[in-house]
């Protein structure tokens, strides 16, 4: 019986919600399960994704085959580097002590790196709302001021080619 872990879909129309789960491969998407180790919600920023990394761990080491998405996931959240890491405690390359430290150290380093993507996509999105508004009343003032810019501008635009060169000037004598 092969065993996948998969993405098992859930939420209305347009509106997608995945549980992550372990199913035999012959079973339908959306049908009969063994374990549902986990939740998949990509239509959050960044995507939301709780998941139970000893039984994803437990199901991997067992011999369960994840999807490609899965795959990425398990990837996101250190699962499949947990695996590479016990592995390594296997073949007698480190003891266990050492490798879980190296994970602790990848995690905290993830945690914050997913922490900095949330909060720049909450500035950039208060951002993009504060931003039209601002521009509607720009637009509004700079009407008016446009009309009387030209015949404005016309006396600056003779004024400032001639203090370049006069600058020029300058620099050279004090050579």
């Amino acid at each position: 019986m092969p065993v996948k872990i998969r993405l098992q879909r859930k939420g209305r129309s347009k509106r997608p919600f995945y549980y992550i789960v372990v199913a035999d491969g012959r079973s339908p998407r959306d049908g009969k399960f063994i374990q549902k180790i986990g939740t998949y919600n990509p239509l959050t920023v960044p995507a939301s994704i709780h998941l139970d990394r000893n039984r994803a761990l437990h199901w991997l080491q067992k011999g369960a085959q994840p999807t490609d998405t899965v795959r990425r996931i398990l990837s996101f959240k250190g699962v499949l580097y947990l695996k590479h890491l016990l592995r390594g405690v296997q073949l007698g390359l480190f003891d266990e002590k050492t490798a879980f430290e190296k994970f602790d150290k990848w995690n905290a380093e993830h945690e914050r790196m997913v922490l900095q993507r949330r909060e720049h996509h909450k500035k950039t999105k208060a951002a993009s709302k504060a931003q039209p508004v601002v521009k509607k009343v720009e637009e509004e003032e700079a009407a008016p001021a446009a009309q009387a810019a030209p015949e404005a501008a016309a006396p600056e635009a003779e004024a400032a080619p001639e203090e370049k060169p006069e600058e020029k000037t300058s620099e050279a004598s004090a050579e």
